[in-house]
């Protein structure tokens, strides 16, 4: 059965999509931003508020703090992700704030160029540590991973990805007990809440 359309109808119906796109955009545009400035360029982070209150509200709390200002990204997987905001230079580890819960069962996916939060195995343990995921990472890292939580994504890389793909190249090696750390300190001279 084909149903007509009065041109009141119409108009209603064009006007309710505009007015949704329009909303669309305006959440885009209230998102908040924040600038990393690396030693390899600057990355531009638009983060999702909406969907990871609590993940956000702990990054820019550290960013607010100057945490992640002289931070290296101490730990780069080429193919994985490139993680950092826990230790400076000299591989010393930052102190951090309590841990925070586990938003990954949010419905953000670790693609290439979102941001989650790094934790060890216990899911509820993310604190300052943060990672850039440098490949599609979903089949691991979203929620339920097999641990059965998986690791939060609460932004994505809105400018710098080419910087990203940078760090992502650099030679990396062993220092002390870790493993994947760049041979040369990739350095987070500062993060800035732009927006």
């Amino acid at each position: 059965m084909i149903q007509v359309l009065s041109r009141r109808k119409l108009l209603q119906c064009i006007a309710a999509i505009s007015l949704s796109g329009a909303a669309v955009l305006a959440h885009a545009a209230d998102a908040p931003r924040v600038l990393l400035k690396t030693s390899m360029g600057d990355i531009t982070l638009e983060l999702d508020a909406d969907k990871a209150p609590v993940t956000v509200a702990n990054f820019l709390q550290y960013v607010k703090k100057g945490q992640y200002n002289g931070t290296i990204f101490h730990r780069v997987i080429k193919g994985f992700m490139i993680q950092g905001g826990g230790f400076d230079k000299d591989m010393r580890e930052k102190p951090t704030d309590a841990p925070i819960k586990n938003e990954a069962k949010n419905g953000l996916k670790n693609d290439a160029y979102t941001i989650a939060m790094a934790r060890t195995s216990n899911p509820h343990s993310a604190t300052a540590q943060f990672f850039i995921n440098v490949n599609n990472n979903n089949q691991s890292l979203d929620y339920p991973s097999r641990d059965g939580w998986g690791y939060a994504v609460f932004g994505k890389v809105v400018q710098g990805a080419d910087v990203v793909d940078k760090i992502k190249q650099v030679r990396t090696g062993s220092s002390g007990m870790y493993d994947d750390v760049p041979v040369t300190p990739v350095v987070i001279q500062s993060a800035t809440l732009v927006k």
